[in-house]
């Protein structure tokens, strides 16, 4: 099982307002493809994620390109979510600690949004909105139980930042299976993904091992 982490978006890049705050710019790059004029050239996480990387990877270690998973946490647990419900057959499985779940609902999603597309209005961001995906596109059958890690104790959740009420509100309409747990006393930490990344891993590897399995007894028919 080889486990990849990507960083969270270009370093060194030069652009101009891309160091002013935490949450936009460098290490925010919100995977999502830019659009503006002056993060477009460099910005572009979704196709570095969903594309470029797993090809060289693939290339350089001879890892399969049909058995992925993906998970993260925070704005990575918004990426692997949208991820994976916008090319749900190229994942075997898809988890998140403290996911940024609606962000067109969101101030950290609406200040990405307009940074990098030049709009933070839902129906120019509804694409790139894990909640929104879910009630437009899903369920997402091939993907089976989603996970969602969500530390109780989480300040983000209690400004409003998160809102997996919302996403666990979309899968319930739409019919998908979602376990999302809530953990008491843990805030957005490192403390917290480190609690509990090894039943991440687990749940991956379970879902891997049975798309496997279904491949392997596909080619014998």
């Amino acid at each position: 099982l080889a486990i990849i982490m990507p960083d969270t978006s270009p370093r060194g890049a030069g652009v101009q307002g891309e160091d002013k705050a935490y949450d936009f710019g460098t290490g925010a790059g919100f995977y999502i493809d830019a659009t503006t004029p002056v993060f477009a050239p460099n910005y572009q996480m979704f196709t570095y994620v969903a594309k470029e990387l797993p090809a060289l990877v693939e290339a350089e270690f001879g890892v399969s390109h049909e058995l992925r998973s993906v998970f993260g946490h925070s704005m990575g647990g918004h990426g692997a979510l949208t991820l994976a419900f916008k090319e749900p057959e190229a994942w075997a499985s898809v988890s998140a600690f403290a996911p940024i779940c609606h962000p067109t609902a969101s101030a950290w999603g609406q200040k990405a949004f307009q940074g990098y597309l030049g709009s933070a209005q839902a129906a120019v961001c509804a694409g790139h909105d894990a909640t929104e995906l879910m009630l437009a596109k899903g369920p997402f059958k091939s993907l089976g139980e989603i996970l969602v890690d969500q530390g109780g104790a989480d300040e983000f959740l209690a400004q409003g930042q998160l809102r997996p009420e919302d996403l666990q509100r979309a899968c319930e309409a739409k019919g998908q299976p979602l376990l999302l747990q809530t953990r008491p006393g843990f805030d957005h930490s490192y403390y917290f993904v480190s609690s509990f990344v090894d039943e991440h891993v687990a749940f991956h590897k379970r879902a891997l091992t049975k798309k496997a399995a279904a491949r392997a007894a596909a080619a014998q028919a």
